[in-house]
Protein backbone atom coordinates (compact mmCIF):
# COMPACT_ATOMS: atom_id res chain seq x y z
CA UNK A 1 0.00 0.00 0.00
CA UNK A 2 3.10 2.34 1.29
CA UNK A 3 3.93 2.75 -2.62
CA UNK A 4 1.18 1.69 -4.35
CA UNK A 5 0.44 5.06 -5.86
CA UNK A 6 4.17 5.81 -6.73
CA UNK A 7 4.18 2.54 -8.67
CA UNK A 8 1.22 3.48 -10.62
CA UNK A 9 2.97 6.68 -11.76
CA UNK A 10 6.02 4.72 -12.58
CA UNK A 11 4.42 2.22 -14.60
CA UNK A 12 2.39 4.74 -16.88
CA UNK A 13 5.52 6.33 -17.27
CA UNK A 14 7.11 2.99 -18.46
CA UNK A 15 4.01 2.70 -21.14
CA UNK A 16 5.02 7.34 -22.34
CA UNK A 17 8.68 6.35 -22.59
CA UNK A 18 7.91 2.95 -24.63
CA UNK A 19 5.28 5.08 -27.01
CA UNK A 20 7.77 7.87 -27.73
CA UNK A 21 10.18 5.08 -28.70
CA UNK A 22 7.73 3.66 -31.24
CA UNK A 23 6.87 7.46 -32.39
CA UNK A 24 10.11 7.63 -32.85
CA UNK A 25 11.02 4.37 -34.29
CA UNK A 26 9.08 1.41 -35.73
CA UNK A 27 5.58 3.97 -36.01
CA UNK A 28 6.96 6.98 -37.45
CA UNK A 29 5.77 5.88 -40.92
CA UNK A 30 2.29 4.44 -39.28
CA UNK A 31 1.96 8.13 -37.13
CA UNK A 32 3.31 10.21 -40.00
CA UNK A 33 0.41 8.67 -42.67
CA UNK A 34 -1.77 9.14 -39.71
CA UNK A 35 -1.36 13.13 -39.45
CA UNK A 36 -1.15 13.46 -43.70
CA UNK A 37 -4.72 11.23 -43.39
CA UNK A 38 -6.09 14.07 -40.84
CA UNK A 39 -4.00 17.25 -41.77
CA UNK A 40 -5.72 16.23 -45.55
CA UNK A 41 -9.41 15.56 -43.99
CA UNK A 42 -11.81 17.51 -46.27
CA UNK A 43 -14.57 17.02 -43.19
CA UNK A 44 -14.12 16.14 -39.69
CA UNK A 45 -12.04 13.77 -37.53
CA UNK A 46 -14.80 11.35 -36.20
CA UNK A 47 -13.37 9.88 -32.96
CA UNK A 48 -14.97 6.80 -31.59
CA UNK A 49 -14.30 4.38 -28.63
CA UNK A 50 -16.69 2.62 -25.77
CA UNK A 51 -15.78 2.55 -21.99
CA UNK A 52 -12.74 4.09 -20.70
CA UNK A 53 -11.67 4.67 -24.40
CA UNK A 54 -14.96 6.40 -24.99
CA UNK A 55 -13.81 8.73 -22.38
CA UNK A 56 -10.71 9.29 -23.90
CA UNK A 57 -11.68 9.54 -27.64
CA UNK A 58 -13.75 12.39 -26.22
CA UNK A 59 -11.15 14.35 -25.04
CA UNK A 60 -9.24 13.56 -27.94
CA UNK A 61 -11.83 15.13 -29.77
CA UNK A 62 -12.07 18.27 -27.62
CA UNK A 63 -8.24 19.16 -27.97
CA UNK A 64 -8.27 18.29 -32.00
CA UNK A 65 -10.92 21.05 -32.31
CA UNK A 66 -9.14 23.13 -29.88
CA UNK A 67 -6.00 22.96 -31.98
CA UNK A 68 -6.96 23.89 -35.10
CA UNK A 69 -8.02 20.24 -36.70
CA UNK A 70 -12.49 20.14 -36.83
CA UNK A 71 -13.56 16.71 -34.45
CA UNK A 72 -16.36 15.99 -33.30
CA UNK A 73 -17.04 12.47 -30.81
CA UNK A 74 -18.92 9.91 -31.66
CA UNK A 75 -20.69 7.50 -29.77
CA UNK A 76 -20.85 3.87 -30.73
CA UNK A 77 -23.79 2.69 -29.78
CA UNK A 78 -25.23 6.23 -30.37
CA UNK A 79 -23.92 5.47 -34.32
CA UNK A 80 -26.02 2.34 -34.59
CA UNK A 81 -29.16 4.19 -33.83
CA UNK A 82 -28.79 6.84 -36.24
CA UNK A 83 -26.08 8.82 -35.19
CA UNK A 84 -23.60 6.87 -37.66
CA UNK A 85 -25.17 9.70 -40.33
CA UNK A 86 -22.79 11.99 -39.29
CA UNK A 87 -20.03 10.02 -40.70
CA UNK A 88 -20.05 11.31 -44.66
CA UNK A 89 -17.60 10.87 -47.35
CA UNK A 90 -13.90 13.52 -46.49
CA UNK A 91 -14.05 12.75 -43.03
CA UNK A 92 -11.66 10.44 -41.60
CA UNK A 93 -12.44 8.06 -38.56
CA UNK A 94 -10.11 7.33 -35.47
CA UNK A 95 -11.26 4.44 -33.53
CA UNK A 96 -9.80 3.67 -29.86
CA UNK A 97 -10.50 -0.07 -28.46
CA UNK A 98 -7.75 -1.75 -26.35
CA UNK A 99 -8.78 -5.03 -26.69
CA UNK A 100 -9.32 -4.17 -30.89
CA UNK A 101 -12.90 -6.33 -30.44
CA UNK A 102 -15.01 -3.92 -29.23
CA UNK A 103 -18.32 -4.76 -31.03
CA UNK A 104 -20.08 -1.66 -31.05
CA UNK A 105 -17.11 -0.24 -33.35
CA UNK A 106 -16.90 -3.30 -35.61
CA UNK A 107 -20.12 -2.78 -36.28
CA UNK A 108 -19.42 0.27 -37.69
CA UNK A 109 -16.69 -1.03 -39.84
CA UNK A 110 -19.48 -1.76 -42.84
CA UNK A 111 -20.58 1.51 -43.31
CA UNK A 112 -16.90 3.27 -43.15
CA UNK A 113 -15.91 1.41 -46.14
CA UNK A 114 -18.78 1.63 -47.77
CA UNK A 115 -18.07 5.56 -47.71
CA UNK A 116 -14.55 4.85 -48.11
CA UNK A 117 -13.85 7.06 -44.87
CA UNK A 118 -9.86 6.33 -43.79
CA UNK A 119 -9.72 4.75 -40.88
CA UNK A 120 -6.96 5.36 -37.82
CA UNK A 121 -7.03 3.02 -35.04
CA UNK A 122 -5.57 2.78 -31.47
CA UNK A 123 -5.43 -0.46 -30.60
CA UNK A 124 -3.16 -2.50 -27.35
CA UNK A 125 -2.14 -4.62 -30.35
CA UNK A 126 1.78 -5.27 -30.36
CA UNK A 127 2.13 -3.64 -34.32
CA UNK A 128 6.02 -2.64 -33.50
CA UNK A 129 6.96 -5.20 -31.10
CA UNK A 130 8.70 -8.29 -31.11
CA UNK A 131 6.63 -10.34 -30.50
CA UNK A 132 3.32 -8.96 -32.38
CA UNK A 133 2.57 -6.99 -36.14
CA UNK A 134 5.05 -5.05 -38.18
CA UNK A 135 4.13 -2.35 -40.34
CA UNK A 136 3.50 -2.88 -44.60
CA UNK A 137 3.54 -0.16 -46.76
CA UNK A 138 2.85 -2.55 -49.90
CA UNK A 139 -0.43 -3.69 -51.40
CA UNK A 140 -2.71 -1.55 -48.83
CA UNK A 141 -5.76 0.82 -49.79
CA UNK A 142 -4.35 4.35 -51.65
CA UNK A 143 -0.76 3.33 -50.31
CA UNK A 144 -1.51 3.99 -46.28
CA UNK A 145 0.11 1.84 -43.76
CA UNK A 146 -1.45 -1.65 -43.52
CA UNK A 147 -0.46 -4.22 -40.45
CA UNK A 148 0.20 -7.33 -40.86
CA UNK A 149 0.84 -10.19 -38.80
CA UNK A 150 4.31 -11.36 -37.81
CA UNK A 151 4.85 -15.43 -37.94
CA UNK A 152 4.11 -15.47 -34.53
CA UNK A 153 1.77 -12.41 -34.07
CA UNK A 154 -2.24 -12.34 -33.82
CA UNK A 155 -4.19 -8.75 -35.24
CA UNK A 156 -7.39 -7.88 -33.57
CA UNK A 157 -10.07 -7.33 -36.17
CA UNK A 158 -10.39 -3.64 -35.84
CA UNK A 159 -6.37 -3.15 -36.79
CA UNK A 160 -6.23 -5.16 -39.25
CA UNK A 161 -9.41 -3.40 -41.16
CA UNK A 162 -7.24 -0.45 -40.70
CA UNK A 163 -5.88 1.94 -42.90
CA UNK A 164 -3.31 2.88 -40.25
CA UNK A 165 -2.94 0.76 -37.07
CA UNK A 166 -1.15 2.56 -34.54
CA UNK A 167 0.40 0.89 -31.66
CA UNK A 168 -0.87 1.76 -28.15
CA UNK A 169 0.24 -1.68 -26.71
CA UNK A 170 1.70 -1.65 -23.07
CA UNK A 171 3.61 -4.16 -20.89
CA UNK A 172 1.11 -4.29 -18.07
CA UNK A 173 -1.29 -2.17 -16.30
CA UNK A 174 -1.02 0.11 -13.34
CA UNK A 175 -4.03 -1.93 -11.54
CA UNK A 176 -3.17 -4.45 -9.40
CA UNK A 177 -5.12 -7.00 -10.68
CA UNK A 178 -4.08 -5.78 -14.38
CA UNK A 179 -7.77 -5.33 -15.17
CA UNK A 180 -8.65 -1.97 -15.16
CA UNK A 181 -7.69 1.07 -17.74
CA UNK A 182 -4.99 2.70 -16.88
CA UNK A 183 -1.63 2.79 -18.72
CA UNK A 184 -3.96 1.66 -21.74
CA UNK A 185 -5.98 4.78 -21.67
CA UNK A 186 -2.78 7.01 -20.58
CA UNK A 187 -1.09 5.63 -23.45
CA UNK A 188 -4.15 6.18 -26.17
CA UNK A 189 -4.66 10.01 -24.51
CA UNK A 190 -0.78 10.66 -24.96
CA UNK A 191 -0.85 9.32 -28.65
CA UNK A 192 -4.00 11.91 -28.91
CA UNK A 193 -1.75 14.76 -27.87
CA UNK A 194 1.08 14.38 -30.06
CA UNK A 195 -1.14 13.76 -33.22
CA UNK A 196 -3.20 17.33 -32.20
CA UNK A 197 -0.45 19.07 -31.64
CA UNK A 198 1.63 17.99 -34.41
CA UNK A 199 -1.22 18.75 -36.67
CA UNK A 200 -1.79 22.54 -34.97
CA UNK A 201 2.31 23.20 -35.91
CA UNK A 202 1.56 21.51 -39.60
CA UNK A 203 -1.17 23.88 -39.81
CA UNK A 204 0.83 26.68 -38.49
CA UNK A 205 -1.61 27.20 -35.17
CA UNK A 206 -0.77 30.54 -33.79
CA UNK A 207 -1.86 32.15 -30.50
CA UNK A 208 -4.29 34.29 -32.05
CA UNK A 209 -6.21 30.86 -33.40
CA UNK A 210 -6.15 29.75 -29.98
CA UNK A 211 -7.77 32.70 -28.38
CA UNK A 212 -10.52 32.55 -31.27
CA UNK A 213 -11.77 28.91 -30.73
CA UNK A 214 -11.46 29.63 -26.26
CA UNK A 215 -13.21 33.46 -26.45
CA UNK A 216 -14.55 32.43 -22.86
CA UNK A 217 -11.73 30.82 -21.51
CA UNK A 218 -9.04 32.72 -19.38
CA UNK A 219 -6.19 32.39 -21.93
CA UNK A 220 -8.33 33.33 -24.74
CA UNK A 221 -9.43 36.47 -22.64
CA UNK A 222 -5.51 37.30 -22.12
CA UNK A 223 -5.40 36.89 -25.64
CA UNK A 224 -7.85 39.12 -26.35
CA UNK A 225 -7.27 42.07 -29.32
CA UNK A 226 -7.19 46.04 -28.44
CA UNK A 227 -9.48 45.93 -31.28
CA UNK A 228 -12.06 43.91 -29.44
CA UNK A 229 -11.91 45.78 -26.59
CA UNK A 230 -11.37 49.38 -27.45
CA UNK A 231 -14.46 52.06 -27.55
CA UNK A 232 -15.42 53.47 -30.84
CA UNK A 233 -18.37 55.21 -32.74
CA UNK A 234 -20.38 57.82 -30.72
CA UNK A 235 -18.82 56.21 -27.23
CA UNK A 236 -15.47 57.71 -28.70
CA UNK A 237 -14.77 61.15 -26.83
CA UNK A 238 -13.30 63.28 -29.70
CA UNK A 239 -12.77 66.86 -30.19
CA UNK A 240 -10.94 69.32 -32.80
CA UNK A 241 -8.07 71.45 -31.97
CA UNK A 242 -9.90 74.75 -32.55
CA UNK A 243 -12.88 73.42 -29.72
CA UNK A 244 -13.26 75.96 -26.97
CA UNK A 245 -12.44 74.17 -23.18
CA UNK A 246 -16.20 74.75 -22.02
CA UNK A 247 -16.93 72.06 -24.71
CA UNK A 248 -13.93 69.94 -24.18
CA UNK A 249 -14.69 69.52 -20.60
CA UNK A 250 -18.39 68.62 -21.50
CA UNK A 251 -17.02 65.75 -24.10
CA UNK A 252 -14.74 64.18 -21.55
CA UNK A 253 -17.82 64.22 -18.77
CA UNK A 254 -20.43 62.90 -21.41
CA UNK A 255 -17.82 60.02 -22.55
CA UNK A 256 -16.79 59.07 -18.66
CA UNK A 257 -13.30 57.84 -20.07
CA UNK A 258 -11.45 60.66 -18.39
CA UNK A 259 -9.76 61.53 -21.57
CA UNK A 260 -10.48 63.07 -25.35
CA UNK A 261 -9.29 62.65 -28.52
CA UNK A 262 -7.99 65.52 -30.13
CA UNK A 263 -8.37 65.40 -34.36
CA UNK A 264 -7.95 66.70 -37.36
CA UNK A 265 -10.06 65.71 -39.49
CA UNK A 266 -9.59 61.84 -38.53
CA UNK A 267 -5.92 61.84 -37.95
CA UNK A 268 -5.39 61.69 -34.09
CA UNK A 269 -2.99 65.09 -33.28
CA UNK A 270 -3.09 64.96 -29.51
CA UNK A 271 -4.94 63.85 -26.25
CA UNK A 272 -6.28 65.94 -23.17
CA UNK A 273 -6.51 64.05 -19.87
CA UNK A 274 -8.12 64.75 -16.48
CA UNK A 275 -4.80 64.80 -15.37
CA UNK A 276 -4.09 67.55 -18.00
CA UNK A 277 -6.68 69.91 -16.94
CA UNK A 278 -5.45 70.01 -13.33
CA UNK A 279 -2.03 70.56 -14.10
CA UNK A 280 -3.63 73.46 -16.25
CA UNK A 281 -5.74 74.81 -13.56
CA UNK A 282 -2.71 74.83 -11.46
CA UNK A 283 -0.08 76.43 -13.85
CA UNK A 284 -3.18 79.10 -15.42
CA UNK A 285 -6.04 79.68 -12.94
CA UNK A 286 -9.54 79.98 -14.17
CA UNK A 287 -7.69 81.16 -18.18
CA UNK A 288 -7.27 77.64 -18.72
CA UNK A 289 -10.91 78.42 -19.92
CA UNK A 290 -9.68 80.79 -22.74
CA UNK A 291 -7.81 78.14 -24.30
CA UNK A 292 -8.58 75.69 -27.01
CA UNK A 293 -8.40 72.22 -27.32
CA UNK A 294 -5.08 72.96 -29.70
CA UNK A 295 -3.58 74.71 -26.72
CA UNK A 296 -4.05 72.72 -24.22
CA UNK A 297 -3.43 69.56 -25.78
CA UNK A 298 -0.59 66.98 -25.08
CA UNK A 299 0.90 66.03 -28.64
CA UNK A 300 2.57 62.60 -30.11
CA UNK A 301 0.48 60.69 -27.05
CA UNK A 302 1.24 56.77 -26.94
CA UNK A 303 -0.89 54.81 -29.08
CA UNK A 304 -1.00 51.43 -30.09
CA UNK A 305 -2.36 49.32 -33.18
CA UNK A 306 -5.81 47.71 -33.56
CA UNK A 307 -4.37 44.11 -33.73
CA UNK A 308 -2.13 44.02 -30.71
CA UNK A 309 -3.14 41.92 -27.86
CA UNK A 310 -4.64 43.64 -24.89
CA UNK A 311 -1.69 42.20 -22.69
CA UNK A 312 1.04 44.45 -24.84
CA UNK A 313 -1.53 47.18 -23.84
CA UNK A 314 -1.42 47.01 -20.42
CA UNK A 315 2.30 46.95 -19.93
CA UNK A 316 2.47 50.29 -22.02
CA UNK A 317 0.09 51.75 -19.81
CA UNK A 318 1.76 50.24 -16.76
CA UNK A 319 5.40 51.80 -18.02
CA UNK A 320 3.86 54.82 -18.55
CA UNK A 321 1.62 55.38 -15.78
CA UNK A 322 -1.36 55.97 -17.69
CA UNK A 323 -5.20 54.93 -18.07
CA UNK A 324 -5.52 55.19 -21.88
CA UNK A 325 -4.52 54.31 -25.09
CA UNK A 326 -4.98 55.61 -28.07
CA UNK A 327 -5.83 52.94 -31.26
CA UNK A 328 -4.80 53.97 -34.71
CA UNK A 329 -4.22 52.65 -37.62
CA UNK A 330 -0.66 52.93 -39.78
CA UNK A 331 -1.54 56.16 -41.33
CA UNK A 332 -2.32 57.68 -37.81
CA UNK A 333 -6.45 57.55 -38.55
CA UNK A 334 -8.50 57.41 -34.81
CA UNK A 335 -9.73 54.21 -34.52
CA UNK A 336 -10.86 53.92 -30.84
CA UNK A 337 -9.31 54.21 -27.77
CA UNK A 338 -8.89 51.16 -24.71
CA UNK A 339 -9.08 51.99 -21.35
CA UNK A 340 -7.64 50.39 -18.25
CA UNK A 341 -10.71 49.17 -16.94
CA UNK A 342 -11.80 47.90 -20.14
CA UNK A 343 -8.28 45.46 -19.36
CA UNK A 344 -10.23 43.81 -16.12
CA UNK A 345 -12.65 41.86 -18.22
CA UNK A 346 -9.55 39.84 -19.29
CA UNK A 347 -8.75 39.18 -16.13
CA UNK A 348 -5.06 40.75 -16.92
CA UNK A 349 -5.92 42.47 -13.82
Amino acid sequence: MKHTGENVVRIEAAALRALADRIGGPMAAAFQRAVDLMFGCTGRVVVTGMGKSGLIARKIAATLSSTGTPALYLHPVEALHGDLGMVVRGDVVLALSASGETEEILALLATIKRLQVPLITMTGDEICGPQGLKPSFSGSLNGTAKAVPLPSGKISTLASAADVALDCSIAQEACALGLAPTASTTTMLALGDALAVTLSERRGFREEDFANLHPGGKLGKRLARVGSLMHTGDALPRVSPRTPMADVIYEMSRKKLGVTAVVEGEKLVGIISDGDLRRLLEKRGKDVMDLTAGEAMTRTPKTIAAREFAATALAIMEEKHITSLMVVNGSGKLEGIVHLHDLWSTELI
